[in-house]
């Protein structure tokens, strides 16, 4: 049986392997990634607590629960990056591009981190006796409140429910080559766990509540099995929460670039209600404010970065529900039906939009299916969701 030895929560980062347990049943994978951004270690210290707790406990666990650091070099240098985001560089095309390199000798720092990750993460799928559920652990700039993000599929939803903390929509959407995008588009049930500040201790502590309550979720852990960590881990998560909304949506994001010489406002949490008019940033065109009430969600309080913020809303349980409805009843196949609305030929889930013809439409209707995926191109928009 194959079980190498977890590693302490204080011993120093070696290998990209945090640990690995693997149970004498056949049963569900769980992957989790901490440290896509090195600045960003807890995710891979909550996973070395969970696995010194289980180690030893092959019995105890169905399937196989794997830990990899992500971006290990700038983890070691507490960098979030050293040439580019390490996430955002899943698309397809990208890695197909980066696997095709006859030469590494040319690779800069986070291409060879990505090969290596990509290795990695694939045997482990490879070797799964089961589902794959993939679990991205972070922290943010933003003190505040730990939340659960996932691209917008069925399986995703129900898979994030069962964490009891603030559910944000459309987040994952909003960026191209997010990890757990691809790996959803591989067969994975995927989700995020932003877990706090980067730098506070009790971020380790939500992170580590994530991993137990996965386990419990993905039916890893036996009913009577360690009922101590998985209670405290609700308790945990449940009481972080707080006032927030159960579930959120992001409308919009505040793409940045380094000549705006953009500045947040300081003291906003990485999730906050706001009103409108309120002063958010400013950059070298001026005051930048709120456009009406809402959440703001991850403002930027650090000096790497593309996204300023992001703008959200609270979603009702009611549209929740009357979304997965639609959904299984796959009234989404009436959606071309619409005047100025087609399927793209080449991606069986995604629809071009001619505004000219279609600007009545608000772009609710699309969210409702689980098209979140929006970017403009001219006159049109294409519309796009997770397959799944």
């Amino acid at each position: 049986m194959d079980t190498p030895r977890a590693h302490s929560t204080t011993a120093p980062l070696a290998a990209r392997e945090v640990g690995r347990l693997r149970g004498a049943n056949a049963g569900p994978t769980l992957i989790c990634v901490g440290g896509i951004h090195g600045n960003e270690p807890a995710g891979t210290i909550a996973s070395r607590r969970v696995l010194d707790r289980l180690e030893g406990s092959s019995h105890a666990i169905r399937g196989e629960l794997v830990a990899f650091a992500g971006n290990l070099a700038s983890l070691r240098l507490r960098r979030r990056f050293q040439a580019k985001d390490l996430n955002r560089l899943w698309t397809p095309a990208r890695v197909r591009e980066l696997r095709a390199r006859p030469d590494r000798s040319a690779d800069d720092p986070e291409d060879l981190e990505q090969h290596e990750l990509l290795e990695v993460i694939e045997a482990a799928i490879l070797r799964a006796r089961g589902p794959v559920y993939f679990m991205d652990l972070h922290t943010t700039s933003a003190a505040g409140i730990p939340f659960v993000l996932f691209g917008d599929t069925l399986p995703q939803r129900a898979f994030a429910r069962a964490f009891p903390l603030p559910i944000v929509l459309g987040l994952e959407e909003q960026v191209d080559g997010v990890m757990s995008e691809y790996f959803t588009h591989h067969g994975c049930i995927t989700l995020t766990i932003e877990g706090g500040q980067h730098d506070d201790p009790a971020s380790i502590d939500n992170l580590e509540a994530a991993i137990w309550v996965a386990l419990e979720t993905s039916r890893m852990i036996a009913s009577d099995g360690f009922a101590r960590e998985r209670e405290r881990s609700h308790a945990l998560l449940h009481s972080r929460r707080g006032h927030l909304p159960r579930v959120l949506e992001v409308i919009e994001r505040h793409a940045i670039t380094p000549a705006d010489e953009f500045v947040m406002t300081p003291g906003f949490a990485n999730l906050e209600r706001v009103r409108r008019g309120q002063l958010l940033a400013r950059d070298r065109r001026g005051e930048i404010r709120a456009r009406s009430d809402g959440m703001v969600i991850l403002p930027l309080y650090q000096g790497l970065g593309d996204d300023g913020f992001f703008w959200g809303r609270e979603v009702s349980e009611a549209r929740l529900v009357a979304s997965e409805l639609l959904r299984r009843a796959r009234l989404d196949r009436a959606l071309p039906l619409l005047p100025g609305v087609r399927r793209d030929p080449t991606h069986r889930d995604r629809l071009i939009v001619d505004t000219r013809i279609a600007r009545a439409y608000p772009l609710d209707v699309f969210h409702a299916f689980g098209y979140r995926r929006i970017r403009q191109c001219g006159a049109e928009l294409t519309v796009g969701r997770q397959p799944g």
